[in-house]
């Protein structure tokens, strides 16, 4: 019952750092928030961690020595391949494009949910350091770049002086 125990301390961890960057998509108005985040990283760091749990079922289930054995064979990048393919789909319905001359909106947004998931991996391998690390720089990417950004953006649209 103890690996059940870390397992459901791992989904706290990172339901509480991708809900950081779910909260700052929120609070700028975009579609994909704070429970999509949360979503995709627990379901990321959950699908990880089945391959924990099928390791200490096994060996629960196996008996021991020459007539017990079974081969089993878990390949651990296999559930990351897939939470990064399913969560890329779940990213595509989050772009979409503007009226205002043909322009895409989403794709930060969809990024974000990319990223979320791979911190959700991070907390499923233990690599919380890893985990916290990505959550920060994810946060700086979307709100501190965002000023860096809007700043550019009011120098390139200010008229030249005389």
């Amino acid at each position: 019952m103890g690996i059940e125990f870390w397992v459901l301390f791992r989904l706290l961890v990172s339901g509480i750092l991708s809900g950081l960057i779910g909260y700052e998509r929120f609070a700028t108005g975009k579609r994909a928030g704070l429970r999509t985040h949360i979503l995709v990283a627990v379901g990321s760091t959950l699908f990880v961690s089945f391959t924990d749990l099928t390791l200490q079922h096994m060996t629960k289930v196996l008996p021991n020595g020459p007539q017990g054995e079974l081969k089993v064979e878990i390949q651990p990048m296999t559930a990351v391949q897939a939470i990064a393919t399913g969560v890329g789909f779940l990213g595509a319905g989050t772009i979409f494009s503007g009226e205002r001359r043909g322009r895409v909106h989403g794709l930060t947004t969809a990024a974000s949910i990319w990223a979320t998931a791979a911190v959700g991996v991070a907390v499923a391998m233990d690599r919380f350091i890893v985990a916290i690390g990505s959550t920060l720089l994810v946060l700086f990417v979307l709100h501190g770049l965002l000023r860096l950004e809007a700043r550019q953006d009011a120098t390139v649209t200010e008229p030249p002086g005389p």
